[in-house]
């Protein structure tokens, strides 16, 4: 018996005389981290290639950690399922016997009705209507679907087995058991052999990315694509098939795969810059990172077809037990309409269906220009042309509704246009290169591969490194120093416009990656706004390390009081700054404020940007409107804390509490520590209680601030469900 720590948060479990291979813990792309492990590796036997791999899967007590999905077993499953073999008939390593899944039954269930929505989308044809198709083209759709599902929608229930933990241990195969020894911890056990894994990320701590990448610098461009995944989810060294699009300066997505935010680093983007999301469906390696863009402080667009966005919410849903209404305070939905040009704020999208296993569209960009328009297609997940004939006419249930369905989708792939991105990754499910032959586009990219192009695919397109920038339409506007107009105005609302325009007129600074803006122990001889890139705060004191977002300024309480900086600020990607020398900003502040009120405001402002809840992503203008709602309590120990009747969140600056269910301490907390989470989700009395144990200042925060703050409710969720679950109550259950 053997545990072999895998990546962060994940091991991988041998007992070959039990016949047992245990994943534990299941986070994004996991198959790829196991690919470089060697725990998947190419076997041979009798003459047939298949993959090695784990047969079953202990999943995480709790659904996110770090923002980041914990459960993700669409790909580990068809692994097991295709690469292994366990579903192909005669193979070798077809035996009968079905993947183990291990956790609690809470987790079991959010599991089962993840993979169905992921394999399938939605699951019937009244579905289909509801998302506004007509009832003839929804029959249509869910013949196809049915095809591609072998006529029937199979339950995780038939296709695997089950062995939950909440009496504390289960019986697995071969005389393996194992046991629940704390949230998260497990322990296997074979005879006199014992080996413990523990699936807790530490503070601070979140899943790596299977995938590294080199520092690029993108332009923010009038219209623009950005390649930044070129792969598929079996390909371990590039991210799976995505662009950006930049447009007037926005930045937008298409597809959010595993670990968006590593290739947005990458490519010196913070995820606050992000303008929306366009979405093709609902694939992991098209959906996973979905989580990361509520890693903001503001709600980014989301625009997708309704058909497309039903499917999407609902495998969210089921991935993280959540009604689906739960996500409208994370994201703004904008419906696309089929077969249109919809406008997005000046740049144009239209979607067409692709005929998947699931929901799917492609999506045509274009954008008018001195020379006229330029358009860019994005082919993602698309069907080859003989499966889609033999569904769509070939097909004994054909009808007429077939037949124009398969030539409108032929059509819809072949439009020539100035940059096109394909899908070639062959099979029954994904496009192939040679139905492109003759395609007219100017620039052909194929895409959604592992591994090199095949000769005769080069012949009919390229391939792009991740980092490509394709520039459609030249800028003569510098959007750079535009955005930097608008943090300013945020954080300083009272101050003149002729006041802001001497900080405006302050140069803009490029960095490289991993340059010192302020160092620890130094004096701040410039306060720097962050343009745009990624910047991370160390402080060592407090043992955070904060990604910080775009917008947020560094230096304004050392410059206002002269003191040294107690943290360090590094770039992690390229970036631009505005740099506003020490001397200007106080005068600036001197002329429009009460630089001592400026001062205590900034001081509480610093200190919540040092703790987990408000630091990561959150811009100043946003600590700035907090600090300003807002009030202090100085409390001794032996006092309840309150969050003044569900209006607000309790923040420790200093002191500390006990965090109590039914008289059972669940949390202690510290500086930095939060209570009354509840408060922001739940419209009812509060499961938990909270002593002051240390004298100390508290701060409650309204509700309100809350609430627009996607970052925030994502980590307060986490904290939430962390506490419920070591207590041993579900979300469900602690809800009722």
């Amino acid at each position: 018996m053997d545990a072999a720590k895998v990546t962060n948060g994940v091991w991988f479990v041998s007992i070959p005389e039990a016949g047992l291979f245990v994943l534990c813990g299941c986070p994004p792309d996991v198959v790829k981290h196991l690919m470089h492990r060697g725990a998947i590796a190419e076997a041979r036997s009798g003459g047939a290639a298949y993959e090695t791999g784990p047969n079953a899967i202990l999943l995480s007590d709790v659904a996110i950690q770090s923002g980041t999905f914990c459960n993700m077993a669409e790909f580990p499953l068809l692994q097991m399922f295709w690469r292994q073999g366990f579903s192909i008939p005669g193979h070798v390593n077809n035996k009968g016997q079905k993947p183990l899944f291990i956790g609690l039954l809470s987790q079991l269930v959010a599991q089962s009705a993840y993979i169905l929505r992921g394999t399938f989308g939605l699951e019937d044809q009244a579905e289909i209507e509801a998302a506004g198709i007509s009832p003839e083209f929804a029959r249509e759709i869910f013949r196809y679907k049915l095809r591609f599902a072998g006529g029937t929608p199979k339950s995780l229930g038939e296709t695997a087995e089950f062995a939950p933990t909440d009496s504390g241990a289960a019986l697995l195969r071969g005389g393996v058991s194992v046991a629940r020894k704390a949230l998260n911890v497990y322990a296997f056990r074979l005879g006199d052999s014992e080996v413990e894994v523990d699936l807790n990320l530490a503070p601070g701590e979140s899943y790596e990315s299977p995938v590294r990448l080199d520092s690029h610098r993108i332009e923010r461009d009038y219209f623009s694509v950005v390649h930044s995944g070129e792969g598929n989810g079996w390909d371990k060294y590039r991210p799976c098939m995505s662009s950006i699009v930049v447009f007037q300066g926005k930045i937008y997505l298409i597809d959010t795969g595993p670990y968006v935010l590593d290739s947005l680093t990458a490519l010196g983007i913070s995820v606050n810059e992000i303008e929306g999301i366009f979405h093709t469906h609902a694939h992991d390696d098209h959906f996973a990172g979905l989580t990361s863009l509520v890693r903001t402080d503001h709600r980014i667009k989301y625009f997708a077809t309704p058909l497309v966005r039903s499917a999407v919410m609902k495998k969210l849903s089921a991935v993280m037990s959540l009604p689906e209404k739960s996500f409208e305070s994370a994201f703004e939905f904008h419906d696309l309409s089929f077969g249109k040009w919809n406008d997005v704020g000046g740049l144009e999208v239209q979607p067409f269906l692709s005929l998947h296993p699931l929901e799917t569209t492609v999506l045509y960009f274009r954008a008018l220009g001195p020379q006229g328009y330029r358009t860019y297609a994005h082919l993602a997940d698309i069907p080859p042309e003989s499966v889609l004939k033999d569904y769509l006419v070939d097909d004994p249930d054909a009808t007429e509704v077939s037949a124009k369905l398969y030539e409108s989708s032929r059509k819809s792939l072949h439009f020539a246009v100035d940059l096109k991105k394909i899908d070639v990754g062959g099979g029954l499910i994904h496009g192939r290169a040679a139905d492109f032959a003759g395609d007219r586009s100017s620039k052909i990219l194929l895409s959604h591969t592992a591994g090199d192009l095949p000769p005769a695919d080069m012949e009919i397109g390229s391939s792009a490194s991740f980092g490509l920038q394709d520039s459609l339409i030249d800028t003569q506007v510098d959007y750079t120093r535009l955005a930097v107009q608008r943090y300013l105005a945020a954080h300083f609302p009272e101050a003149s416009a002729e006041d802001l325009g001497m900080l405006l007129n302050c140069p803009l600074v490029r960095l490289n990656s991993g340059h010192v803006i302020l160092r620890k122990g130094s004096e701040a001889p410039e306060v720097q706004l962050m343009a745009c890139g990624v910047v991370e705060m160390i402080d060592s004191g407090l043992g955070v390390q904060h990604m910080l977002s775009t917008g947020t300024m560094i230096g304004e309480v050392n410059a206002l009081a002269r003191t040294k900086s107690a943290r360090t600020y590094r770039t992690k990607s390229s970036a631009t700054i505005l740099s506003v020398p020490s001397r200007l900003f106080v005068e600036f502040v001197r002329r429009n404020y009460d630089a001592r009120e400026m001062l205590a405001r900034l001081e509480i402002e610093y200190f919540l940007q040092g703790t987990r809840i408000f630091g990561e992503m959150v811009s100043s203008s946003v600590h700035n409107v907090m600090s300003r709602e807002l009030f202090i309590q100085d409390l001794k120990a032996g006092s309840e804390l309150s969050t003044a009747g569900g209006a607000s969140l309790v923040v420790v600056r200093t002191g500390k509490a006990s965090i109590l269910i039914e008289g059972s301490e669940v949390d202690a907390i510290g500086p930095g520590g939060i209570f009354g989470e509840e408060s922001v989700f739940f419209d009812r009395p509060s499961l938990m209680t909270a002593t002051v144990t240390e004298d100390g200042e508290f701060l409650s925060v309204p509700r309100a601030t809350i609430k627009n703050v996607p970052i925030v409710e994502w980590k307060l969720l986490e904290a939430y469900e962390r506490r419920i679950t070591r207590f041993g109550l579900s979300r469900t259950r602690a809800a009722n």
